[in-house]
């Protein structure tokens, strides 16, 4: 193992563990496809997470994308994340960020009709609550 396997596995954990996602390489396989990664077995993954590989470099994008960081601060370090948003930072659950796009692609009134909805969840007291 290298010293920069090494390194890049802290900084995917520590990523991983601020997003909120876990560090099981089914789910990161599953969300690496839906953040436009290349096809990558579970054992490449478990590899990236131990220090024991790194990951090409579209995958590389697109764990950095799904974190919301930027590539190189994944793979070179100062890994702050924070999506900058023109309303201020946002930190997003990678979960959050597909379903925020899924909903961006829908049309007029079903983005609508879906505002109303989490707007009645958030009066009924759910708001509050994460999960």
């Amino acid at each position: 193992m290298s010293n920069e396997h090494i390194a890049f596995s802290e900084r995917l954990r520590a990523a991983l563990q601020r997003a909120g996602v876990g560090e099981s390489p089914v789910e990161l396989v599953r969300l690496l496809a839906r953040f436009g990664g290349e096809p990558v077995s579970q054992q490449a993954v478990s590899g990236w997470l131990k220090g024991r590989a790194m990951p090409r470099q579209a995958n590389l994008r697109a764990l950095a994308k799904m974190l919301s960081v930027e590539p190189q601060q994944l793979q070179y370090g100062d890994d702050t994340r924070r999506v900058k948003e023109t309303r201020g930072e946002w930190h997003l659950d990678p979960r959050d960020q597909l379903a925020i796009e899924a909903f961006l692609r829908l049309p007029t009134a079903q983005r609508k009709l879906l505002r109303h909805l989490i707007e009645e969840f958030f009066r009924s007291g759910a708001g509050g609550k994460r999960g």
